[in-house]
């Protein structure tokens, strides 16, 4: 029986009773299906989206669910400035936060550039992810033991990071974007592990599955356009394409695990260039640059040094 599916325990033997989570990108597919899956362990959930009317229902229904209370945010993340408003009102709202779930992410076969001048898939993919987790860091650290759960994809390992050019403003391409940006993910996972080190506040990624959602419609590949009709029933559900979010962001023997990749629930070695620790800190400091923050700010510290394959510290 997985996380997903324990919806009849009393509200006390809930393993997220009592613990707050805020999904980013849960009006519809995985997000949604993994605010339900965390509802129904008990937790208090919070949700984002990007329209108001698609975030309010996927609320009611996870009320109805019995997930009890959900707070709706609304933002384009995309939007460093939309960041900051919901970070904003995800502090003044919620007191406490044990899980920040960075789920939001899209993919654009063609080049689109984003209100702050950035390209789009960059922006919304990785740099929001970065920019919200380091708005709501001290807010995680006085809830710990705390986690911060970042959905990537096995796409990562296709994904270079292509520091002369990280806009595509040489030369785009919609899959090359979107594997540099999954690679962005991990690297960004593994590199906030280290700067976490202490504070028993955890990172780690994941590879959700290929999941039948609306993923890329807004402007998909000619591909596919073409394939995705046939392919749709050998992909998963987004409620089995949650299941690890739901893993990695609940499971009580995961508590002091951080600085790792899952993909079906089991940690994974991720692509060899995401172990590259001079490429995560230089991400890192090119990413403070974009979102206008400062080293102080983003949790620049003494960097412990994990190697490929760690996986489990002692948190004091």
């Amino acid at each position: 029986m997985n996380a997903a599916t324990r919806t009849h325990a009393s509200p006390d033997a809930r393993p997220m009773a009592g613990k707050t989570v805020l999904v980013t990108g849960a009006s519809g597919g995985i997000g949604r299906a993994t605010a339900l899956g965390l509802a129904a362990l008990g937790a208090h959930l919070a949700i984002t989206g990007r329209d108001r009317e698609r975030t309010e229902g996927a609320a009611h229904k996870i009320r109805a669910a019995g997930g009890g209370q959900v707070d709706v945010f609304v933002g384009d993340l995309s939007s460093q400035s939309e960041v900051r408003r919901l970070a904003d009102e995800v502090l003044q709202s919620l007191p406490r936060l044990d899980v920040l779930v960075n789920n939001v992410g899209g993919y654009w076969d063609t080049r689109h550039v984003t209100a702050d001048g950035l390209e789009h898939t960059f922006a919304l993919n990785h740099l929001a992810p970065f920019l919200l987790t380091t708005l709501l860091r001290d807010r995680l650290e006085q809830s710990a033991p705390a986690r911060v759960v970042t959905v990537s994809s096995n796409a990562q390992a296709m994904g270079r990071i292509d520091f002369d050019d990280l806009q595509g403003e040489r030369s785009y391409s919609g899959a090359r974007a979107y594997n540099q940006s999954k690679l962005a993910n991990v690297l960004f996972t593994y590199e906030l592990a280290r700067r976490l080190q202490g504070t028993s506040v955890t990172a780690n990624a994941l590879h959700p599955g290929v999941v039948s959602t609306s993923f890329g419609a807004e402007d998909p590949r000619r591909i596919q356009q073409l394939l995705i009709p046939f392919l749709r029933p050998f992909m998963k559900s987004p409620a089995k394409g949650a299941a690890t979010s739901i893993h990695v962001a609940s499971a009580p023997d995961l508590e002091q695990v951080t600085g790792r990749f899952f993909a079906n629930s089991k940690p994974k070695r991720s692509s060899k260039r995401s172990y590259d620790e001079a490429a995560a800190a230089r991400l890192w400091q090119v990413s403070t640059d974009l979102v206008g923050t400062t080293n102080s700010s983003t949790g620049a510290g003494p960097r412990g040094r994990p190697t490929e394959g760690s996986s489990e510290r002692s948190v004091p």
